[in-house]
Formats: C-alpha cells, structure tokens, sequence
C-alpha cells in the first residue's frame, strides 16, 4: 500500500483529503503544522508528499528546501491562487507539481495517482539500463544515469528529481528541439493535469547548477518559439 503523507494545518481540509486518498486505497497520514510535518518526513518512508506552502512553524518552502537535499519523494504543492510566486518558488525548489485552492478531492486523488505511477515508470526505466549508455560526458558536464548524479568540472551538483530526469531525456536526445508541452509530457506525464510553464522553470533552475553562466547557456539552449535543446 502506498503511503501518503498530508502537511495541512486546516484540519477540515486535511481530513476530507485523508478521506478520499483512503478510499482511493492509501495509507494517509497527516501533520497539522511545518515542524510535524518535517520531522514526520526525516523520521518515515512515504511515497509521495502532499504539502501546503502556508503553514505555521515552518512554512512548505522551508521543509522542501530542506527535504530536497536527502529526500527523493515527488511533492504535490498544495496553494492559494495569490501565492503564484510562491509556486514558482516551490517548482524550483524540486516540487513536482502544485494544486490550487479551491480544488475537487477527485483532481487531488488523479494527480497523486498519476505523480506515483509515472516516478514508478521513471525509476523502472533506470533500473532496466533501457539506454546502453551509462554516462554522459561533454565540455565538463558528466551524467551518471545509475547513480542519478551530475559533475560539473569534476564538481558534483544537487539536482532534484525532476531536474535530473528533464537533463538527462534532453541530453539522450542530443540536438533536438523539444517543446515544453512535450517535455512536459515525458518527464510529468501529466498533460491534462499540470502546467507545462513548469518547464521553463526546471530548465531555469538546472541552468543555474550546471552553466557557467546561466543567461549565456552552453549545454541547454532555448529555441525560440520552438523549445529547448541539448546542445553537443
């Protein structure tokens, strides 16, 4: 069975979403303030995290800040419609996704089956060697695919899950174009649920990890009106 973890201090809300994602067939804990919610993420194993960006004690930016850096789980970004930055903020900090309020218990039950199911296939189509390559190596960048790790100049960088999985589609598919909706489809395969301007900001951020000078990329080139494309 599949573990959840909620992050929500408005109990109501909290509750009707334990009750669906129940229903749905998960097992569903909650944690009702930031520092719960982190200690409950540092100290168990869940498969995905469903947190709210408004909470007291440590806000939802705080905890993925701080998750990101030992912790692979996909997170589902739970906000208002005026904290638009603030989803922008979380995207870039390795969210996967976010929902905005008001929202339906159905949606929220499809994006978390939907985020599970495709991080299982990503995992699966690692682990199966599905490209003979194992590493990637061009003008200083080296990507390792089975140990999901990435140097710059021998320099290893933290990359989070999404934005190690967008760098390594792009440089498998050297010098082709790709449009974000088609980015946005292989790596979240969520094409009717999410935004595709998530793209753009995972591309942003993996930009500034591994570009020597972001505003001038070598590795992913933007094409405009067309897309993105690794560059060799």
């Amino acid at each position: 069975m599949k573990r959840i973890l909620i992050v929500e201090d408005d109990s109501s809300i909290a509750e009707l979403e334990r009750d669906y994602l129940e229903v749905a067939g998960f097992a569903v804990s909650v944690a009702t303030d930031g520092v719960e919610g982190l200690g409950a993420i540092q100290n168990n194993e869940y498969d995905l995290i469903i947190l709210d960006i408004m909470l007291p004690g440590l806000d939802g930016l705080e905890i993925l800040k701080s998750m990101k850096e030992d912790k692979d789980i996909p997170v589902l970004l739970v906000s208002a419609k005026k904290e638009e930055i603030d989803k922008i903020k979380g995207l870039s900090l390795g969210a996967d996704d976010y929902i905005t309020k008001p929202f339906s218990p159905g949606e929220l039950v499809a994006r978390v089956k939907a985020h599970i199911e495709n991080y299982e296939r990503i995992k699966e189509r690692f682990n199966a060697g599905m490209k003979k390559r194992q590493s990637i190596t061009i003008r200083g960048l080296k990507i390792e695919k089975d140990s999901r790790r990435v140097f710059v100049n021998n320099q290893e960088v933290n990359l989070a899950q999404k934005e190690f999985d967008l760098l390594i589609y792009l440089a498998q598919n050297p010098n082709r174009v790709f449009g974000r909706e088609e980015l946005f489809e292989r790596i979240w395969g969520l094409e009717s649920l999410g935004d595709s301007a998530t793209v753009t900001v995972h591309i942003a951020r993996i930009r500034e990890k591994i570009e020597l000078d972001p505003s001038k990329p070598q590795y992913i080139e933007t094409v405009w009106g067309a897309g993105y494309r690794f560059r060799v």
